[in-house]
């Protein structure tokens, strides 16, 4: 097989990489990037492209499958920016997908695509993709899934699969996340034994780490599936697991209250996630697993709390790799981002 992944330098192109270099199935491997890396994973040719404006068809052709993981969480004080990347560069993905003649096409959705779920029980993948109306990653999610309903419509003879995995961390991606999350005012080295846990109510997600994530899609390119599939490893992470894992103190906080401080930091141009993000948080359903598992074949070899546990030491360490997305951020990448204001600038 030879297999495009677009955004291959990100926290689940790195690993999906990994994966597919192992399978004796995988004979190529093109590499698509907004920005090469220095890293050189066997089998991979390295092609740069922006999705919003490369000429993709070419990249594409001779391939057996296109998996798309490029997606961009800000600048989140420019909904029009992420808008054109993830959505508008969606399309111009899937349209060349087609005119390549590529017979798979796997797409990374979300969670985050979900509409609000029930409390008292995990919902599967027939529940309700509109989303949440107030965070822009969510709306983004859950319009691309109604690009795929079109496109599948369009081109039936293309096998579609879409998966929805929770929140996907592994070590390396450690310092990415923070960056895009907590900004650069916020010491890593804060993250530490003896914190205070907000106690918030309602708020409950789920974690996968990122090497089940790829596997999942290493799966669903070899196995002739099609549809969505909820990916999460147990057991779901609430405030009694975050203040256990962090031998922290839990502190009863309202939403509202948490959901003010991000607004105002994110109004000052201090931290780069959105309270948008708070209120996704806290309506986020739980997923159930089940069929990844039965026709998959899926089982994640590592727990929700591993896979915290993993990521909060890559946190503490600065952890990451040799491509452009995980790159640990230095000094002066820091106080340009300050300069420029945080969430006011593509990464």
């Amino acid at each position: 097989m030879r297999i495009v992944v677009v955004g291959a330098t990100g926290n689940v192109g790195t690993s999906l990489i990994s994966a597919l270099e192992c399978d004796p199935e995988v004979t190529s491997i093109v590499g698509v990037a907004r920005r090469e890396p220095s890293w050189r994973p066997a089998k991979v040719e390295w092609r740069t492209g922006d999705v919003r404006t490369a000429d993709l068809v070419p990249m594409f052709s001779g391939a057996d499958a296109v998996v798309h993981l490029a997606w961009i969480f800000g600048p989140t004080h420019d909904p029009a920016a992420t808008w054109q990347t993830n959505v508008i560069g969606s399309t111009r993905v899937f349209r060349a997908a087609a005119e390549a003649g590529v017979s798979t096409l796997i797409c990374a959705s979300s969670v985050g695509a979900y509409s609000p779920g029930p409390q008292d029980r995990a919902i599967d993948e027939s529940w309700p993709t509109h989303g949440w109306p107030g965070a822009a990653y969510s709306r983004e999610k859950a319009y691309v899934e109604r690009l795929l309903d079109s496109f599948e419509r369009e081109h039936p003879g293309i096998r579609v699969v879409r998966m929805r995995p929770a929140f996907i961390v592994k070590r390396e991606s450690a310092t990415e996340q923070w960056r895009l999350f907590a900004g650069p005012l916020m010491p890593q080295r804060v993250v530490r034994p003896g914190l205070i846990v907000p106690d918030i109510p309602g708020m409950r997600f789920q974690l996968v780490h990122t090497a089940d994530a790829a596997e999942a899609y290493r799966l669903a390119l070899l196995r002739p599936v099609s549809g969505a599939f909820n990916i999460a490893a147990d057991p779901v992470i609430d405030g009694d697991v975050l203040a256990e894992m962090l031998r922290a103190r839990r502190v009863r906080m309202p939403a509202w209250l948490v959901r003010g401080a991000v607004a105002a930091g994110w109004q000052a141009r201090l931290i780069p996630a959105s309270p948008g993000m708070v209120d996704l948080l806290l309506h986020l359903p739980i997923m159930d697993t089940t069929r990844a598992r039965t026709e998959l074949g899926w089982r994640p070899r590592y727990s929700a709390t591993e896979a915290l546990r993993e990521v909060l030491d890559g946190l503490r360490g600065r952890a990451g790799m040799e491509t452009p997305p995980l790159s640990p951020e230095g000094g002066v990448e820091r106080i340009k981002r300050l300069m420029t204001g945080v969430g006011s600038r593509l990464l």
